[in-house]
C-alpha cells in the first residue's frame, strides 16, 4: 500500500502540472479528494491492513491529503490571477446594446426651432400649469368665451389666486407672449414649444394632449408683410421650395387682423387628392398681427410697438410632412412605427 500511495502522489502532481483552467482543476480535486475519490478509497482500506502498519500508512495518507489540498489551493489562486491579467474571455457571447433615438415629434420640434433660430428667433419655454389671466384675460379672451368653459379646459383643484384666477393646464402656448413681454422690452423674436392640453375626445386627428409652437415678433413698424415673409420662408425650408402659400381671413382674439395659412398640397402639388380633400391646399397654422390688448396687458406704451404672432401644431406638421394619417400613432409607443423615423 505504501508503494501505491507514492504512485498516486506522483500521478496527482503530473495531472496538476497539466491543469490550465478552473474546470480542469475541479476535475482533479474531485478525482483525488472527493467523497468517492482515490484517497477516500485508500482510507477505507486501512482497516484491512496489519495493525502494526496502520499508523505509518495513516500518517502517509494524511500528509498526502494536506499536500494535495495545498497544491490545489495554490493552483486555484494562480488561475484566478491569470484570469485578471489575461483579460476578456473571447468565447463568451457579447452583450447587445440597442441604440435609442429621438421621438419623431421631438425631431420635428428641433427641426422647426432650428429654422426659426436661423431667422433670428430665440426659443423660450413657459409653464404648463397656468392661470386664467395669462391663458385667457391677457390674450383678450373674455370670461364668457367658450374656451373658458370647463368642457374646453382642464382646470386644477388648486387654491384660486385672487389676482390671476383659477389654475389650469394651459390650452395654448400663446401664454408665453405676455410673460416674455412683461420682462423684456422690444425688439423681440421668440418661439416657444411645449405641450398643451384640451379635453378633446381622442380620434385620428384629436388628442387631449398635443404639442404647439408659438412664435411672435415685436418691434417698431413691424408689418403684415413681415409675417408673410417669415412664414413663407419657414414653410419652404420645412417642406420644400416648390410649395405655394396662401392666407385666408380668420378670427383669433389675440391677433387683428387674423389669418389661417395654407400651403399647396405636398402630395398632389395643388392638383387635388384624398389628403387635401380635393382642394389642393393644406392648412398648417394660424397667425396675425398682435392685438393692442395684448400689448396693454404687457404694459407696453400704446401704439408704440407692433408685432405679429403665429401658432402651429407639431403633430399636424409632422403628419403633413411624413404622410401620417392618425395622430394616435405618436403616443402608442409602437416601435414598429417609431423606428421608421
Amino acid at each position: 500500500m505504501e508503494t501505491e500511495i507514492k504512485e498516486i502522489e506522483k500521478g496527482f502532481f503530473v495531472e496538476m502540472g497539466e491543469v490550465k483552467s478552473p474546470v480542469e482543476l475541479e476535475r482533479v480535486r474531485v478525482k483525488y479528494l472527493g467523497r468517492k475519490g482515490i484517497l477516500d478509497k485508500l482510507f477505507s482500506q486501512l482497516s484491512r491492513v496489519e495493525i502494526t502498519q496502520r499508523p505509518l500508512l495513516g500518517k502517509m495518507l494524511n500528509e498526502l491529503k494536506e499536500r494535495m489540498a495545498k497544491e490545489i489551493k495554490e493552483k486555484e489562486s494562480a488561475l484566478a490571477a491569470g484570469r485578471k491579467t489575461v483579460g476578456v474571455d473571447l468565447t463568451l457571447p457579447g452583450i447587445y446594446f440597442e441604440i435609442g433615438r429621438k421621438h419623431i415629434l421631438t425631431q420635428t420640434i428641433e427641426d422647426i426651432l432650428v429654422i426659426f433660430e436661423n431667422l433670428g428667433f430665440v426659443a423660450v419655454e413657459g409653464p404648463e400649469i397656468e392661470n386664467e389671466y395669462y391663458n385667457f384675460t391677457a390674450l383678450n379672451i373674455p370670461p364668457e368665451h367658450p374656451a373658458t368653459e370647463a368642457f374646453h379646459t382642464f382646470y386644477l383643484e388648486l387654491p384660486r389666486d385672487s389676482a390671476f384666477g383659477r389654475y389650469l393646464l394651459r390650452s395654448q402656448t400663446s401664454t408665453v407672449q405676455v410673460r416674455v413681454m412683461e420682462k423684456i422690452k422690444p425688439p423681440l423674436r421668440i418661439v416657444s414649444p411645449g405641450r398643451v392640453y384640451r379635453p378633446d375626445a381622442v380620434d385620428a386627428s384629436h388628442s387631449f394632449m398635443f404639442h404647439q409652437i408659438e412664435g411672435f415678433a415685436v418691434d417698431e413698424k413691424i408689418r403684415f408683410s413681415d409675417l408673410k415673409g417669415v412664414l413663407f420662408s419657414f414653410a419652404q425650408r420645412f417642406f420644400n421650395k416648390e410649395i405655394k402659400m396662401r392666407f385666408r381671413p380668420h378670427f383669433f382674439p389675440f391677433t387683428e387682423p387674423s389669418v389661417e395659412a395654407d400651403i399647396s398640397c405636398i402630395i398632389c402639388k395643388g392638383k387635388g387628392c384624398r389628403v387635401c380633400g380635393r382642394k389642393g391646399w393644406l392648412e398648417i397654422l394660424g397667425a396675425g398681427m398682435i392685438h393692442p390688448w395684448v400689448f396693454r396687458s404687457a404694459g407696453y406704451p400704446r401704439y408704440k410697438y407692433t408685432g405679429f404672432a403665429f401658432g402651429m401644431g407639431v403633430e399636424r406638421m409632422t403628419m403633413l410632412k411624413y404622410g401620417i394619417e392618425d395622430i394616435r400613432l405618436f403616443f402608442e409607443n409602437d416601435l414598429r412605427f417609431l423606428r421608421q423615423f
